[in-house]
């Protein structure tokens, strides 16, 4: 896995940034899912509360032709989605924040589905770097990483927002998350009656009041 790690790299000339004067502001970073690209979650960006920075990553790998967009891990396969490639997508996701946004005194994510699975993923990896995270129609990865025993001490302040009708995401998948979250996270979750793999207006106002009480807490600290 390590050797898969340090060949994945993200292109920071294709992230999209809200500002380019950002000095000093909390950072939210944006991770499309599997087939979008850096330019799919941007145009969330009024949604978003003021006073925030936002960039929009794209993911290091392109899916098999003729699929459009991007992705952090492939799904197909005897490897698809497993648990080493969703560590390496945030590993390298995690390169790309210490390069990019160094000096970012506070640091969010916002993933969906394949994203939301690498933002939680880089959380569990360096919760120091990582305050909070905004994830939509995503999942945990199995399997233990050192610093879970911390989180659940630690307990970051986690939103997870998910439809009924969603038939991306296994089952399986979405149980481990309902059992896992609250265990490692203060999680703050819905669950929305007939939405399909996406986002709903009614979602994006729990999400800009998520994100409003993080910005709070970051000012109080």
């Amino acid at each position: 896995m390590g050797q898969v790690s340090e060949e994945l790299t993200i292109d920071g000339t294709l992230t999209r940034w809200s500002t380019a004067d950002r000095a000093g502001m909390p950072l939210l970073v944006l991770l499309h899912g599997y087939g979008a690209d850096e330019h799919d979650l941007f145009g969330l960006t009024p949604y978003l509360p003021e006073g925030v920075a936002v960039a929009s990553v794209a993911a290091p790998l392109s899916p098999p032709w003729p699929m459009p967009g991007r992705s952090w891990y492939a799904i197909e396969g005897l490897d698809g989605r497993s648990s080493d490639s969703v560590t390496a997508a945030a590993e390298a996701f995690l390169r790309w924040l210490d390069e990019a946004a160094a000096d970012a005194p506070a640091v969010a994510l916002l993933g969906f589905s394949q994203g939301a699975a690498v933002a939680l993923q880089a959380m569990r990896l360096d919760p120091e770097r990582v305050d909070t995270v905004v994830a939509l129609s995503g999942y945990v990865a199995s399997g233990e990483l050192p610093n879970d025993e911390a989180l659940t001490e630690r307990k970051p302040h986690v939103f997870w927002g998910r439809g009924t009708n969603d038939q991306v995401i296994p089952e399986a998948r979405v149980a481990h998350t309902a059992q896992w979250l609250p265990a490692h996270s203060e999680l703050s979750g819905r669950v929305y009656t007939g939405l399909t793999h996406s986002i709903s207006e009614d979602e994006l106002g729990d999400v800009h009041a998520f994100l409003t009480k993080w910005l709070g807490r970051k000012a109080k600290s």
